[in-house]
């Protein structure tokens, strides 16, 4: 009924490869390896660029208006890192540009006004103010500035129109002015 089968012919060629099959599970982790050689060292960073900027001066001695404005210098250091505050000129010269916090703290004189300026470069930026009353009191101001290189913050104390004072003693520490880099600019 059926044709009778013959012997089988010569191999034939190699076919292709079939597909991937599914990928197996992952395998358990070896030993760890011995530890390799220390690698090079990196370049050195700029010693005249840091990144870091703070100050916070005080002042033992009282102050009184005159004719013309006058900077409020200081006399006393809590911190001046990089000698960024310059004492003699009562100005914070910025060296690092970015954006920087201040704080003036004042004590009022009895039955004198308190008016100050916190100034950047020659421009008013903010003002403390205190109305003359028989009783002395603690005024603070507080604000964040952008720098740029060179500029100056300093507090100017008002020329003389009423009589306007700060109050101090040789003793404490009355009036402080505070100041420090939040975050440097982007190169």
């Amino acid at each position: 009924p059926f044709p009778a089968l013959g012997d089988n012919g010569d191999r034939g060629d190699k076919g292709m490869p079939g597909k991937n099959g599914k990928e197996g599970p992952h395998g358990y982790r070896g030993p760890m390896g011995p530890q390799g050689t220390k690698g090079q060292a990196g370049t050195p960073g700029d010693a005249c660029k840091p990144q870091h900027s703070s100050f916070s001066v005080g002042r033992r001695k009282s102050l009184h208006s005159i004719d013309y404005y006058q900077a409020l210098v200081f006399d006393t250091v809590f911190v001046n890192l990089y000698e960024h505050f310059n004492m003699f000129k009562g100005k914070f010269y910025c060296f690092i540009p970015g954006i920087y916090f201040f704080n003036v703290n004042i004590h009022t004189w009895n039955f004198k006004e308190t008016y100050l300026h916190l100034m950047h470069n020659d421009k008013e930026q903010v003002i403390l103010y205190a109305q003359p009353r028989e009783r002395s009191i603690m005024q603070s101001q507080s604000v964040m500035m952008d720098l740029a290189l060179n500029d100056e913050v300093w507090v100017r104390l008002y020329k003389r129109e009423r009589e306007n004072a700060v109050y101090s003693d040789d003793v404490d520490v009355y009036i402080t002015f505070n100041g420090y880099l939040v975050a440097p600019s982007v190169q």
